[in-house]
């Protein structure tokens, strides 16, 4: 891909990105140079040639680059800390009361197959080219230009607002012990202090970061062994009640205020079950800080290097392959095992927040059913002890947040110069791509700490005197205006992250599959150019290709189909009984204001309105090269990063102008 600015384009960005770079080089004419690259299982003897150009280079200003410290097990705690959030301990109760055991099996199932086809995409796009903003990138490559930076937007949003979400959630935990303190302990602990301490967690060095995270998964993991112990104890005792309703006899047992059939209110659960999976993806954007693995070598030739970019697909390879596996033998057999125990129809298990149930008024809360187990099974010290690991899980789940937010952010902003010739908003862009001494992006994490970090200040209101409710009929309630104001925006806000991790992934099933017929088409070109890790279709014996990912196209094709059918169909299954305003914009707010921010782009920067053409193999290859380039940057300089020393090459920038072909 061209790297040269449209000189018809005049628009600040563009003419700050062409300034800000003035050494990008690149080899002219049929200037070309032949390259030795060594693959992982490959010896010196049986390395392959290829063609390459120059490298790009750039004038990288000091702290413009983080580390790659983090390895392989730190890259799954990561993961494992951001995936198995409150998703595991709330969600399988609100599926379990809207359609019964089957419903929470078969969620659980499909979504997890969903998340399965979307991480395989992602996967073998990683371990090719594991680049920093890996998710923004392939879509920006492969599909459209514009259609990346909002990618890159839009999943930044969802991670910060996540962050948020999950503080206030955390609260909503504590409140089991503290419902009748005052309000300062919410002010000045739950929505203050931990927030900071995070914070404060996340500026520490990636590999002591890296370790944190390490050790607070293996502390979660624990956890959820003991509970699922637990369940299955508390399973094999059998009910206490013969009254109780948690036997398996009415497999299709449905909640009659929220859906008109069992079909219907398993669809409500599949939507539901999607937030279960949010974070499969984080692999993705690990990469920037991930190491190479297995590698001794103080060299640092052009050889050495691509080797080192090479082993980190190794090192998130894993990670991004088997998550979703793992993610949804957990979700699905906690599941299980809580239908075992709990009587779908109590009125304590999470309900949908926009209905009102006549026959739990009563009810001033609700429980996890995993807290809910342990009180009816067991005894308040041990539901005490489970509400303590679903605490620790949120709190854990959102410091992760954190830092794949300003991760994101980091990446979408440090390709960007600052002048005092250009406008103010280049300018704060620039400023949050900055990291510090430890090669943290503390702006970037700061600002998106602090982005949302006011939501769950609006629970402190309470009203002067108690609220008021009347029966409007056809389950809807009429309650305090403010209060009700306040839990609908926080809903919808906490919804429109998973929602908008579902478009990011149907954007990289989209990416995938246009890469994948890509080289399918000119594969003839790739072989006799030698063009490396990108000949999936030889049968060589030397073929470099990292990694072949199952099922191919037929895979993203399904994830494709599939995450639209949820975001543009099942996500709007509670809206088939009648219109409500919070599941509405819950469920398609941030579809209506992604394609905006699409077509804005698209006006704004001069965009064409086509998509990426790769009919040319010359243009094919060059993109390729560039991505093979982008994904070399910083090896041979990452010791003099330490000290600020050299001119690391830089990758091009989010916002760098293709040339029009």
């Amino acid at each position: 891909m061209a790297t040269e600015t449209t000189e018809d384009q005049s628009l600040p960005l563009k003419k700050s990105i062409r300034n800000s770079d003035p050494s990008i080089r690149r080899g002219s004419g049929d200037q070309i140079r032949a390259a030795s690259i060594i693959s992982n299982s490959e010896s010196q003897e049986n390395a392959h040639e290829y063609q390459v150009l120059p490298p790009i280079r750039a004038n990288t200003k000091k702290r413009r680059m983080t580390h790659r410290k983090l390895g392989p097990i730190q890259v799954f705690m990561i993961t494992v800390n951001a995936t198995l959030g409150t998703g595991l301990y709330w969600r399988g109760g609100q599926i379990l009361e809207l359609g019964s055991f089957l419903a929470v099996i078969i969620s659980f199932l499909l979504l997890g197959i969903l998340a399965w086809a979307v991480t395989q995409c992602i996967t073998e796009l990683l371990c090719i080219w594991p680049v920093p903003g890996a998710l923004a990138v392939f879509v920006r490559e492969f599909v459209d230009f514009e259609l990346g930076i909002a990618v890159g937007i839009a999943y930044w949003f969802t991670y910060s607002v996540s962050f948020a979400a999950l503080i206030a959630s955390s609260a909503a935990e504590v409140h089991y012990w503290t419902s009748n303190v005052d309000v300062g302990l919410d002010a000045g602990v739950l929505y203050l202090l931990i927030p900071i301490i995070l914070v404060v967690i996340n500026s520490f060095g990636i590999r002591s970061y890296g370790w944190f995270e390490t050790v607070t998964g293996f502390i979660k993991l624990l956890f959820l062994t003991i509970i699922i112990v637990a369940l299955i104890v508390f399973a094999a005792k059998g009910p206490q009640d013969n009254q109780d309703h948690h036997t398996w006899e009415d497999p299709t047992r449905f909640d009659h205020t929220a859906a008109q059939s069992w079909p219907h209110a398993l669809f409500i659960c599949l939507s539901t079950a999607t937030f279960a999976y949010v974070g499969v993806e984080i692999p993705a954007a690990a990469a920037l800080e991930a190491r190479p693995t297995g590698v001794r070598s103080t060299s640092t030739g052009p050889a050495e290097n691509r080797n080192q970019a090479n082993n980190i697909g190794e090192t998130v390879r894993f990670s991004s392959k088997w998550i979703s596996v793992f993610a949804c033998i957990a979700y699905t057999l906690s599941g299980i095992l809580v239908s075992l125990s709990v009587d779908p129809t109590d009125c304590q298990l999470p309900r949908i927040g926009w209905l009102t149930y006549p026959e739990c008024q009563n009810v001033t809360d609700t429980k996890s059913p995993f807290v809910l187990v342990a009180e009816t099974r067991g005894n308040k010290q041990m539901a005490s002890a489970f509400n303590v690991f679903l605490v620790f899980t949120a709190l854990s789940c959102a410091n992760t947040n954190l830092y794949v937010a300003s991760r994101t952010l980091f990446g979408l902003t440090n390709q960007i110069d600052g002048d005092p010739d250009e406008p103010w908003y280049l300018n704060i862009l620039a400023w949050l791509g900055r990291t510090n001494s430890y090669r943290v992006p503390i702006r970037a994490m700061t600002v998106s700490a602090l982005a949302f970090i006011w939501v769950p200040f609006l629970q402190l209101y309470r009203p002067t005197e108690p609220s008021q409710q009347s029966q409007l009929g056809d389950g809807e309630v009429q309650q305090d205006g403010a209060v009700v104001g306040i839990n609908t925006f926080i809903s919808i806000l906490s919804e429109m992250g998973s929602v908008g991790v579902l478009i990011v992934w149907a954007c990289e099933c989209w990416a995938f599959i246009r890469y994948y017929h890509c080289i399918h088409k000119h594969h003839d070109e790739l072989m006799e150019r030698r063009i490396p890790r990108v000949r999936r279709f030889s049968d060589e014996d030397n073929n470099d290709y990292p990694y072949i990912s199952n099922g191919q196209p037929v895979t993203a094709y399904l994830g494709l189909a599939a995450c639209l059918l949820v975001l543009l169909v099942l996500n709007g299954a509670s809206l088939w009984n009648k219109f409500y305003v919070e599941p509405f914009l819950s469920s398609y707010l941030i579809v209506i204001i992604f394609v905006a921010l699409w077509v804005a782009l698209k006006i704004w920067r001069g965009g064409k309105w086509s998509l990426v053409d790769l009919s040319s193999p010359d243009r094919a290859i060059d993109i390729i090269r560039d991505l093979h380039e982008f994904s070399f940057a910083g090896f041979e300089y990452e010791s003099q990063a330490d000290t600020g020393n050299g001119s690391p090459p830089r990758p091009k920038t989010m916002f760098h102008r293709k040339r029009q072909v």
